[in-house]
């Protein structure tokens, strides 16, 4: 018994096995067994809040941007320009949509759409999770989700509303026929230029009703719902045009690889570029491009398109009824009472612009988009397609004058500094060969500064770019506001060779009225609706070159006014300073000029009148040979200018001069003024250039000058003062990098002389 009794004391002493620790400290609350509990309750808790919150939230009544309100547009006086934002929408039964392309909008949008429950949980919880970090909109919501956000919600990126939207979509994907869910998606969608649903959009894009919408066009309107301002052809970038190409191939391959589309016909599919927009109604006459220049600036303030296309906003414009009146009818008188559009195929040609500035607070008083903004949808103010020609001169010789820069010959450059105005001299000190034929190829000899503006002489100026540094010229450009578009590092620089608007022009010269402080075109004076108000900058910014450079500047352009090419701009109403312009082959015509009071740029742009236009030569405008910033141009600014004055003004220039302008002049001497090019001094041609050179008011000029030293002239007295015998530069022929081009002439009738002041 006691053997027995002692067993069960060893066993206990010696287990069979070791039991395992447990665990200790912090690990003891985070089992696996823990974390899976809690796993699961929180997500039976999750679960449970969906469903209460599938319970409690209804299906609501359809939202108020299902009826969206207008825009109101008024000028500066308070009363109204316009009412923009009626709904441009035809609602269509899915049987009047084509298959194709009901499947293209699923394979751009939604592939799993006829047979998902009508939502996208992961996308969902990806917006979720954008939304609460501050990452923006969200992506991956099914054709179900964006129907119910434009039908029955709004476009807020809050949490609350994406839930909303989840549950809401789930009810209707329950309640209603996936082809409804569809058809009701197809009509609520925007798809820009002011089209909601796909038949105002095939309307839009293409000038066809929806029933007749080819695959390829279908594969397009769906993949510009992605991005319908950025993805429009006609306005879009060169980055948005390749997106939008690959979103279309995108679609079209999704179709293939559904079943859809058959591969070989896929293959042949060439890209369905849509046509030209055509403005609402209601934008008939200058409205349309006013509007369209006042929506550009809220865009740029922030303001996005989907704000805007929500309507309610009271938008109050700086545009003068009063001005923009004037400008119309100096248009009409000035120009096209003098076009026979319909009988003369130049005159059909012809498109003008004008933008008027007040150059001490940057407000856009008036604006001249083209002959009806239903009939030319490009707004000839803001296009940027045309080279501003000579009306970039100044700009040239503003450089010289902030830079304190010389000639080759060590001379510093002012009104009265002397270069050579010979024809087709080539420029000395580039590394790209040039040459600039003078107009009519007329040579000058030795030139003021002065006399070199008042004629446009681009011998003159294309040397002084070079002298100055095309690098100077540049920077000094862009600080007045010449836009940084096809600018080139050339001396052709010098003739305007890049691309710019009225409006841009109208800025760099409202910086020069306003003695060299940054003038910024502003035509929206105000934009607020109930829940927000737009701030925006002020138009007048920091000085930008010096007041004595400006106002230099401005001595010379009065000169050309007085006594130049800008001759049909004067007026014993007002004090004025401007300068003229025309392009290479004439397709261009400009005059920009201003008053103390007023800063206004016009032009005339020669367009082919078939859809896709084209520059085209003005030569021949209302039968009077080449066009000139001299003619058409200076005319309408002169008219416009007077009303918008109120007749007569008493305003002066209040200028301050640098030191070079009030410089003794240089040694004189005396030469024959050559009227004919150098025979030998036909340079190679390398390179097309603008060749541009405004008119000598006077056709006779003095051949022999003979002034002997005495006081110094004023800056606009220099046809009679002895230049320099120490002209810069060789004057042996050289390589130029343009062909003789086709200079200005616009030289005044046969015994027609401009009065004198």
């Amino acid at each position: 018994m006691g053997r027995a009794e002692a067993r069960p004391a060893a066993r206990k002493r010696s287990p069979r096995r070791a039991t395992k620790a447990e665990p200790t400290g912090i690990r003891r609350f985070f089992t696996w067994r823990k974390v899976l509990g809690a796993f699961f309750t929180l997500a039976l808790l999750g679960m449970g809040a969906l469903y209460v919150i599938y319970l409690l939230v209804p299906v609501p009544e359809a939202n108020a941007q299902a009826e969206l309100q207008s825009n109101t547009y008024k000028y500066a006086d308070g009363t109204v320009l316009a009412r923009d934002g009626e709904v441009n929408r035809e609602i269509v039964g899915l049987e009047k949509v084509p298959k194709d392309v009901q499947n293209a909008f699923v394979a751009a949008e939604n592939k799993t759409f006829w047979k998902d429950s009508g939502v996208d949980f992961k996308g969902t919880a990806r917006g979720v999770l954008n939304t609460l970090t501050g990452k923006g909109k969200q992506g991956g919501s099914t054709i179900t989700q964006q129907y119910v956000k434009n039908y029955y919600l709004n476009q807020d990126q809050t949490v609350s509303r994406k839930l909303k939207e989840l549950v809401i979509s789930l009810k209707v994907d329950q309640r209603k026929e996936k082809s409804d869910i569809l058809a009701g998606y197809l009509n609520t969608s925007y798809f820009g230029r002011n089209a909601y649903g796909i038949q105002a959009a095939a309307q839009a894009y293409y000038g066809v009703d929806v029933s007749e919408l080819n695959v390829e066009q279908g594969a397009y309107l769906a993949s510009l719902l992605q991005a319908p301002s950025q993805y429009d052809w006609a306005v879009a970038g060169e980055t948005g045009k390749k997106l939008v190409t690959e979103r279309w191939n995108y679609t079209l391959n999704n179709m293939v690889e559904e079943g859809w589309l058959d591969q070989s016909k896929r293959s042949g599919m060439k890209f369905p570029t849509p046509k030209e927009p055509k403005p609402a109604p209601g934008m008939e006459g200058q409205t349309g491009y006013i509007v369209e220049a006042a929506n550009r600036e809220l865009r740029e303030q922030g303001v996005s398109d989907q704000e805007l296309r929500a309507g309610g906003w009271s938008i109050t414009l700086n545009i003068d009824p009063k001005r923009q009146k004037a400008l119309e009818q100096a248009v009409g008188e000035q120009l096209e009472s003098e076009l026979d559009r319909k009988g003369n195929k130049t005159d059909a040609t012809v498109q003008a612009g004008a933008t008027s500035v007040d150059p001490k607070t940057g407000k856009v008083v008036a604006l001249y988009g083209g002959v009806d903004a239903t009939k030319h949808w490009v707004s000839n103010a803001t296009r940027q397609d045309y080279t501003p020609a000579s009306t970039f001169k100044p700009l040239v010789f503003a450089a010289a004058l902030e830079h304190g820069s010389k000639t080759q010959d060590g001379r510093p450059i002012g009104p009265k500094t002397i270069y050579d105005g010979t024809s087709k001299r080539p420029v000395v000190g580039s590394d790209t060969p040039y040459a600039p034929q003078n107009q009519d190829g007329r040579s000058y000899g030795p030139v003021t500064v002065q006399k070199a503006t008042d004629s446009s002489i681009n011998s003159a100026y294309a040397q002084m770019a070079v002298d100055v540094g095309l690098d100077k010229v540049k920077e000094t450009a862009l600080k007045l506001g010449v836009p940084d578009k096809n600018y080139p590092a050339r001396p052709s620089t010098a003739l305007g060779s890049m691309n710019a608007s009225t409006w841009d022009m109208a800025g760099v010269y409202a910086t020069l009225d306003n003695h060299g402080k940054k003038v910024t075109p502003a035509i929206v004076a105000s934009a607020e609706r109930k829940d927000r108000t737009v701030e925006f900058d002020d138009p007048i910014g920091r000085q930008v070159i010096s007041r004595e450079s400006a106002d230099t500047v401005t001595s010379v352009l009065k000169g050309v006014v007085d006594n130049g090419s800008g001759f049909n701009a004067r007026s014993s109403a007002y004090q004025a300073a401007g300068k003229t312009g025309t392009s290479e082959n004439n397709n261009a015509a400009w005059f920009a000029g201003y008053t103390p009071e007023l800063t206004t740029v016009v032009a005339l742009f020669g367009e082919k009148p078939t859809e896709g236009g084209g520059q085209v030569t003005l030569t021949g405008t209302a039968n009077s040979g080449r066009a000139s910033g001299s003619g058409f141009p200076a005319k309408i600014w002169a008219d416009y200018t007077r009303s918008a004055l109120g007749g007569d003004s008493n305003e002066k220039f209040d200028l301050e001069l640098a030191d070079i302008a009030t410089a003794l002049p240089s040694p004189t001497w005396t030469q024959e003024e050559s009227q004919e090019p150098e025979p030998d001094a036909t340079p190679s041609r390398t390179e097309e250039e603008p060749q541009e050179q405004e008119p000598d008011p006077d056709p006779k000029p003095t051949h022999t000058q003979t002034t002997e030293p005495g006081p110094d002239p004023s800056p606009t007295d220099t046809e009679t003062q002895k230049p320099d015998p120490r002209p810069t530069g060789p004057t042996e022929p050289a390589p130029t990098e343009s062909g003789t081009g086709d200079p200005d002439d616009g030289t005044l009738p046969d015994g027609e002389r401009p009065s004198r002041p």
